[in-house]
């Protein structure tokens, strides 16, 4: 869709850079993050139709976004060791990309686009790499930000501005700056290739699903033991979920996380509607489309949540002690459940973790939660 920008005053913005010819964008590593930033690709390409627009990735987000028309080319690489950047540089440079929107914040990607010969740079200022940068976007910490300044908890820190309106500021200010009037942030957005779903019926296959089961989804793992609602309450709520509603569980996880998945399935008062993902060779391509056909998801705060909104799945948020105000998204079909809901708004969960641990978050009001969403969607 090439949708053109609306200005009520009937002028449009003066325009103080040239349109980019040819874009990169340095994508976020971690899974929930380049799902939420799909609302900022997705108005980058609308706005910029004649640009191309290529990606800088690590490998395994080139299969989220497979599917999707962001971008005319996709580089997948990490930069490992001391070398790492001008090795990536290298592989870069050839585009001859006049500009560069960088969704991370890291010194390293930084690096990169300086070392790639990309003249104009734009990003967040943070992590000691402003001078790697040509347009230097100043983060917002708490004591400018209402209600966290009400707060004197840690004033200088970052302000948990949501993820997907924190990488949507900076295309405005790109296409803004190119006389442009992006529209307001859109959803997030991914999509399911028939290749996900060849896969996806191998793994349910694999892990002994039946065919057009009704499925939900329980994501127990996170990169933060912290960040884990117990395991033992997972399996309660699996057995839960089989029994009374009748459904097919399955239990994700990545190939590190198969030990709880296990541990968790083991506890299960009867497995017998019980299955395991995580063993089972499940990708991100495949738990794409496995979620898509969910009936909901449960889970922690962590990649597949923004897998499940994106999709269009239920999905039932568990938060301690990170404070969900972080990763705001903008998915009707969700219900976030807080560790402590009583914590006075202008602190953040962070900054709390004994009065926010998730371990506060009782298995009755998950369970409660759960029934309200599978009947919401027929369960």
């Amino acid at each position: 869709m090439n949708r053109r920008p609306s200005h009520p005053d009937g002028k449009p913005p003066q325009p103080i850079r040239r349109k980019p010819a040819r874009l990169l964008v340095v994508l976020p590593s971690w899974v929930g993050d380049a799902v939420m930033a799909t609302p900022t690709l997705r108005v980058l390409r609308e706005y910029l139709p004649g640009a191309f627009i290529g990606a800088l990735a690590r490998p395994g987000i080139d299969e989220l976004l497979t599917g999707t028309a962001y971008f005319d080319e996709l580089h997948v690489d990490r930069a490992h060791g001391v070398m790492g950047p001008k090795r990536v540089a290298n592989k870069v440079r050839p585009r001859r990309y006049e500009t560069a929107i960088l969704l991370t914040n890291s010194f390293s990607t930084a690096l990169i686009t300086r070392l790639s010969g990309i003249d104009d740079r734009i990003g967040y200022d943070r992590d000691g790499r402003g001078l790697l940068l040509t347009d230097r976007v100043q983060a917002k910490r708490r004591r400018d930000v209402r209600p966290f300044s009400q707060s004197e908890t840690d004033p200088s820190a970052w302000a948990p501005i949501p993820a997907c309106d924190y990488y949507y500021a900076l295309a405005e200010r790109l296409l803004t700056q190119c006389g442009l009037t992006p529209g307001p942030m859109g959803p997030m957005e991914l999509v399911v290739t028939e290749t996900d779903e060849l896969n996806a019926r191998e793994v349910l296959a694999t892990a002994g699903v039946p065919q057009r089961a009704k499925c939900v989804v329980l994501n127990p793992g996170g990169n933060d033991d912290a960040k884990r609602w117990p395991a033992e309450r997972y399996a309660s709520l699996a057995s839960y979920l089989a029994k009374h509603h009748g459904v097919r569980v399955l239990i994700n996880g990545s190939p590190k996380e198969r030990e709880l998945v296990r541990t968790i399935i083991d506890a299960c008062s009867d497995a017998s509607h019980i299955h395991d993902l995580a063993s089972s060779g499940v990708t991100l391509g495949a738990l794409k489309a496995i979620v898509r056909d969910a009936a909901l998801m449960v889970t922690n705060d962590t990649g597949p949540r923004h897998i499940a909104a994106a999709v269009g799945t239920p999905v039932l948020s568990l938060f301690g002690p990170t404070d969900p105000r972080w990763t705001t998204i903008p998915f009707k079909d969700e219900l976030v459940m807080r560790a402590n809901p009583e914590l006075p708004e202008e602190e953040v969960a962070d900054d709390h973790p004994e009065k926010c641990r998730i371990e506060q978050i009782k298995l009755g009001d998950v369970v409660a939660s759960a029934n309200s969403l599978l009947a919401g969607v027929g369960g």
